[in-house]
Order: C-alpha cells, then structure tokens, then sequence
C-alpha cells in the first residue's frame, strides 16, 4: 500500500520534568505547542521547513529529531519510509528545560503513527516505548504523549506510565531565560553516582507528598517540593536560576527548576502566587527572563488528518 500523498497534523505539548523531588518519574505538560505538518512524497529523501523556534538552526533534513523520529518508528516496524517533507511551526524553548527534545521526538512517533493509520495501529504502550528509546527516559515524553501529570517508570516490560488529573487550584509558571541554555547531558553529569540515604529518604517523602499536592491539595506545594537529590548539585552550572529559586522559596512560593533547567518553574496554588513570583524574577533577576503563565496541558500530543487545502 503506497503512503504517498498521506498528510497529518500534530501537536505536541511542552513538559516540565521533575517537580522538584520526582528526579526522572514525575513530569507535567504545558500549554505551550510545537506543531507540524508532515506529507508523503514520492521524491525520496526528507525535506524540513522550520518556523519559530529553531529556525535556522536545527536540521532541515533526515538527521532533524522530528525526521529521525519518524524514521525509527518506520524501522521498528519494518516498513519502507516514503518521501517526506515536514513543515514546524515551534513555540516550545530550545534549551531551557521544557521538553523541547521529548516533545520533537512525539511530534515525530505522533506523525508516523498518523501516516501508518490503517496499515499498523500503534497503541499507546507502543507509542511510550518508542518515544523513549529515543529519548532515553520516559520522564518528558510520558507527559508530551499522554498530557496531564504523569508518573512514569521502567519495568521489566519497558517504560510505564500512570496519568493523574492535577487540581484546577494548581496555576503553572515557567520563566524562562532568554540568554541562558543548559545542555541536558551537562545536567545529569553533574549527578553523583550515588547520594546519602538519609537524601533518598527525604525525596520519597516528598514526592509521595507532591502526588496528594497536585491532586488534592495544592496548600501543600511548597513542602511537598522540596528536593536533596538532583538540584543542588547542578546550582553551580547555573547560579542566577539557583539564587532566584532560593528567593522565591523563601517568600513561600513552590519553585524549582524545570527539568534540566535553566528554567523556573513555580507551582502556584492559586493564580495569584504567579503574578507574586513574576514580579520577583523581575525585581531581582540580572538577565531578561520571560515569564509564561500556563495552563496544564490534559490531552497530550494529537494527530489528524492535515485539511487538503494546506497539503495543497
């Protein structure tokens, strides 16, 4: 069966892993949105066109993550990949800790599941899979596939998730950087191998306590999103995000890096609390931060059909 002449639309939420104490487990997605357009050609080879976010630096051809993505998809499933030509319009940052690389890995696992449509069906066990062999962790595509709150996790049958509803009291803010980036391999080199135990004690209870924060009882955030395990090790490669989380934590806000980082995350228990943080970062921040205030993404990455006048 000839995939030519195919076209899908996807759209992908950014995510913020972590949460303060859930190292690797635990991510949210945002209501910020990378979206493509990908068609099937029959002129061999892959052809990327970028808007947004990444134009002019990423790839534009078969070694783009989107592209490569799709590509791994076809593969595992023995299938020949036809032509492709792809257009992304990006809003998700590149480098600041909001699932940027997660989330052009779904948008690609997204489209070819989209392409394959009445050919292979790729269930959702099979879409986390994928994504995160790619990725290599399922912590930031779990959510960007699934939306919500998601606690992910690898069992002997591969990577696993669970999706919870966040309380509508819980108001988002992510600041981000605009001149500071941090390399997510950088990051987790600065992990130690191993940590005390009285530490990994600590972060159980917190994240434990994150889970009923988020979706019972969000007067709990600040407690609950405290963290011994990943966060101090990695102040020193990016010391502003850390002094200003210092400050917000101690005016009572629940800040912790998003992801990676640069990025601040602060979980609100009320709208209120954002207007209270961003007003801070401004104050204090020595660089130009950009504050987004977000909803939570519940739907998670889609695909459908791409309207025939834009394949046109």
């Amino acid at each position: 069966m000839s995939l030519v002449g195919r076209a899908v639309a996807v759209k992908t939420p950014a995510t913020t892993a972590n949460l303060g104490p859930g190292f690797d487990t635990l991510g949210l997605a945002l209501s910020v949105y990378d979206e493509l357009e990908v068609t099937a050609v029959a002129e061999p080879g892959v052809v990327v066109e970028v808007h947004g976010v990444g134009e002019g630096e990423v790839p534009t051809g078969e070694t783009n993550l989107v592209a490569r993505s799709i590509a791994h998809v076809f593969a595992d499933q023995s299938i020949e990949m036809p032509g492709l030509r792809l257009v992304a319009r990006n809003g998700i940052p590149h480098g600041r800790g909001m699932g940027s690389s997660g989330a052009a890995i779904v948008a690609g696992v997204m489209a070819a599941k989209g392409l394959l449509e009445g050919v292979v069906e790729l269930d959702s066990r099979a879409l986390l899979r994928l994504a995160t062999e790619l990725e290599g962790h399922p912590d930031n595509v779990a959510p960007a596939l699934f939306g919500g709150l998601t606690i992910a996790w690898m069992s002997e049958d591969g990577p696993e998730h669970k999706k919870l509803s966040v309380h509508r009291g819980v108001s988002p803010l992510v600041a981000v950087p605009e001149q500071i980036t941090m390399s997510t391999a950088l990051a987790r080199s600065l992990q130690p191998s191993s940590v005390p135990h009285e530490d990994a004690i600590f972060n159980v209870s917190r994240s434990a306590l994150l889970i009923a924060a988020l979706i019972q009882s969000p007067e709990l955030l600040h407690a609950a999103t405290e963290d011994k395990l990943h966060q101090s090790y990695r102040a020193s490669a990016m010391p502003e995000t850390d002094a200003l989380i210092r400050l917000l934590r101690q005016e009572g806000l629940a800040a912790v890096v998003s992801g990676a980082g640069p990025s601040i995350l602060v979980l609100g228990s009320d709208p209120a609390q954002r207007l209270v943080a961003a007003e801070l970062i401004e104050r204090h921040a020595t660089t130009v931060w950009r504050p987004l205030m977000l909803a939570v993404d519940f739907r998670g990455a889609t695909v459908g059909p791409l309207p025939a006048a834009a394949v046109a």
